[in-house]
């Protein structure tokens, strides 16, 4: 009997930059996860112009919105956030992935066609995501993760310091949003949304904060490697 021993398939959508801290990040978390968890990812970048093509993302273990916002395809974005949702495969949405993430299922799910993201589309009427009040680039703070979350499992408590680097958040239609079945998993000290997540799907989080950014990049944050986890249980391959 063989083994099946391929690696697992994640698409990375976003612009790939050497400017932007979390993408040349990404690497060094790949080559973590592979030494030290065993978790083998084979690693393609889809620019979000690429992803509006309607199989973008099929076929891959798992999908990543990575940060870079604003994206050169909104549409790209949001096309590969509900291939992922709609298909069940591993999600994963950070910084500009988390915004999108909202916007995706505010359009499509929740039926909030007209809501927009004022990096986007600034002159909208109805602005789901707006520019924060105080911008969190290379801001540092603490989220309260809910109880019986699957960010709870995922980080293994109900506190997190973790770091941003962004300027826009939601701030309409939230409980919309909560009545179509997303969660909001974690809140700054504020209790503004940090994080959200959806319940049922095999593994479905978006934050707005940055866990590429923890430490120095050679221990991957418990959210990567739960995503690779999740993409090697989708790919079936032992690990």
């Amino acid at each position: 009997m063989t083994t099946d021993t391929r690696a697992a398939r994640l698409a990375l959508v976003g612009e790939r930059s050497p400017n932007v801290t979390s993408h040349t990040r990404i690497p060094l978390l790949l080559d973590a996860l592979a030494t030290q968890d065993r978790l083998v990812l084979d690693a393609y970048w889809i620019p979000t112009e690429d992803a509006e093509e309607p199989d973008a993302v099929r076929g891959f273990d798992a999908v990543w919105v990575v940060p870079g916002s604003p994206y050169r395809s909104e549409a790209g974005a949001l096309a590969a956030i509900r291939t992922a949702r709609e298909d069940g495969v591993p999600f994963l949405g950070t910084c500009g992935g988390f915004q999108h993430t909202l916007l995706e299922y505010a359009r499509n799910v929740c039926g909030l066609t007209d809501v927009a993201h004022a990096e986007n589309d600034p002159d909208a009427d109805d602005l789901l995501l707006t520019p924060l009040a105080c911008s969190l680039v290379g801001h540092e703070g603490t989220v309260t993760i809910a109880e019986g979350s699957l960010a709870e499992s995922v980080v293994g408590a109900r506190t997190s310091l973790e770091r941003y680097h962004c300027s826009y958040g939601p701030t309409a239609h939230l409980d919309t949003l909560r009545a179509h079945g997303l969660r909001f998993s974690g809140e700054d000290e504020e209790g503004q949304v940090r994080m959200a997540e959806l319940p049922g799907h095999p593994f479905f989080l978006a934050s707005l904060f940055q866990p590429e950014l923890a430490g120095d990049g050679s221990r991957p944050h418990p959210i990567v490697r739960a995503l690779a986890r999740a993409a090697v249980r989708h790919a079936g391959v032992a690990a």
